[in-house]
């Protein structure tokens, strides 16, 4: 799993229906760090090899 050796912690995890196809889910996460660190840009890139889509909804820097 790309988080995992990343060691980035996933705060949630959650899982809807997809409305395009029966027996197809979205799944959403939140995960501790920002979209420009190192470590996440490779887990994202990784996890884009095993699905559809992927789609950033937003990331914000830790004041």
């Amino acid at each position: 799993m790309p988080f995992k050796r990343e060691k980035i912690n996933l705060t949630k995890i959650e899982s809807r229906p997809s409305k395009k196809k029966a027996w197809e889910y979205d799944f959403f996460i939140d995960l501790e760090g920002h979209e420009s660190e190192p470590r996440v840009t490779r887990a994202l890139q990784a996890l884009s090899r095993f699905t559809l889509l992927l789609r950033v909804l937003g990331s914000y820097p830790v004041r």
